[in-house]
């Protein structure tokens, strides 16, 4: 299966680096060090080569490094050469990604090749998958952030699905504009103009609800065929009255939200639609929701739905491959501390299944001791006070 990995790694005035490069040799990669050290900075560089506001949920402006005592802010940057293809077999391409911020600058350029593009481009040369500590607790969680976490396993295998969101919350966004100055100036809003946001709620929902079926029955099916690791099993669903599509799906939507704008006008938002369905998982061996697990049950839970995405956007890379069709590349995966908090069974599972599917993969955490199941299977980087030392490399 080909693959791609990222084979050099940039920092500049990001975060806790003034300056910092890492030459990587496509192993799966430990970052390891004290608490503070940088680690998850180093994460979260990579994640700004993708759609979205990376791994932190940070805006770019306030991601540049910052002085002692000082505000961050400045002009940043995140390079990368990616080689995608068989290196041992001379078939490797590599190409050049980045993303930063100018001087002055509010919002994130990206770039290939030296030419600005936008970050959904960069899906074509590399996709993230990510689980950082925040995650752990995902369902216990506002559904809202569940949504957010189903969406990004969405367009990770179609990264057209970012573009279907904005859409619908652009629509949304407007709607509830003129419902509410109209309201507030107590007069009819322009119902043309309703119409015409509706209709577009409708067929992006539409297009919004489908991909998002379509992605939790593939990685259900990774679920199932994981069966023989130690993590636990899942049954997931996807609950609300938008989340299943029918051939009248759109229309029903535009007339459902032409029917509530009275109501949505009063609530100060849209009380219907697919923006308010949730992610369900059902724990297997007990029948119970997962927000009633126990922290590490849902710990687990989570990296085993990680693990079940990058094993189908593997699989599907290589099927494409094998019928000789150009493939989307294979992920690479961010864990933030995900070993710190596994048994040593359930850790050494993960290893083992990072190396199987042949990802690159970069793990964070305090203790190098943590990783000694990996050997050298890995690339093993200390990192300490804005420097990254290989040390087997």
């Amino acid at each position: 299966m080909p693959r791609a990995v990222i084979r050099r790694l940039v920092l500049t005035e990001f975060r806790s680096y003034a300056s910092a490069e890492l030459a990587l040799d496509g192993r799966p990669v430990v970052l390891w060090g004290r608490n503070g050290a940088g680690k998850t900075n180093v994460l979260e560089a990579i994640s700004f080569l993708s759609p979205g506001s990376g791994l932190r949920g940070a805006p770019a402006s306030d991601v540049g490094r910052r002085e002692a005592g000082g505000r961050p802010g400045g002009a940043w940057a995140v390079h990368v050469e990616v080689e995608r293809g068989e290196a041992e077999r001379g078939e490797a391409e590599p190409v050049r990604l980045g993303a930063g911020l100018a001087a002055g600058g509010a919002r994130r350029t990206v770039r290939l090749e030296g030419e600005t593009v936008s970050p959904a481009r960069l899906a074509q040369h590399v996709r993230l998958v990510w689980l950082t500590p925040d995650q752990d607790r995902l369902f216990v969680e506002p559904a809202s952030e569940r949504r957010r976490f189903l969406d990004r396993l969405v367009w990770a295998a179609e990264p057209a699905h970012a573009a279907v969101a904005a859409a619908y919350d652009k629509a949304s966004r407007e709607r509830m504009r003129i419902l509410t100055d109209a309201r507030d100036a107590n007069r009819a809003a322009d119902p043309a103009w309703l119409d015409a946001l509706e209709a577009r709620m409708g067929e992006s929902g539409e297009a919004l609800s489908d991909a998002r079926m379509r992605a939790l029955q593939s990685l259900q099916d990774e679920i199932d065929d994981r069966g023989d690791r130690p993590f636990p099993m899942a049954q997931l669903a996807l609950s609300g009255d938008w989340a299943a599509v029918d051939p009248d799906f759109a229309p029903r939507l535009a007339q459902a939200l032409r029917t509530s704008r009275e109501r949505d006008a009063g609530a100060g938002r849209a009380l219907t639609g697919p923006h308010r369905s949730d992610l369900l998982a059902t724990l297997r061996e007990t029948g119970r929701p997962a927000a009633e697990g126990s922290t590490g049950e849902q710990k687990a839970l989570v990296l085993n739905l990680v693990l079940a995405q990058s094993a189908r956007l593997a699989r599907a890379a290589a099927a494409l491959a094998e019928k000789g069709a150009v493939s989307p590349p294979n992920p690479i995966v961010l864990l933030d501390e995900a070993a710190a908090h596994l048994d040593p069974l359930r850790r050494a599972a993960l290893f083992d299944e990072i190396v199987h599917l042949r990802l690159q993969a970069f793990l964070t955490g305090a203790d190098k001791t943590l990783f000694q199941a990996l050997g050298d299977r890995a690339q093993s980087v200390h990192v300490d006070g804005g420097s990254l030392s290989s040390e087997n490399g």
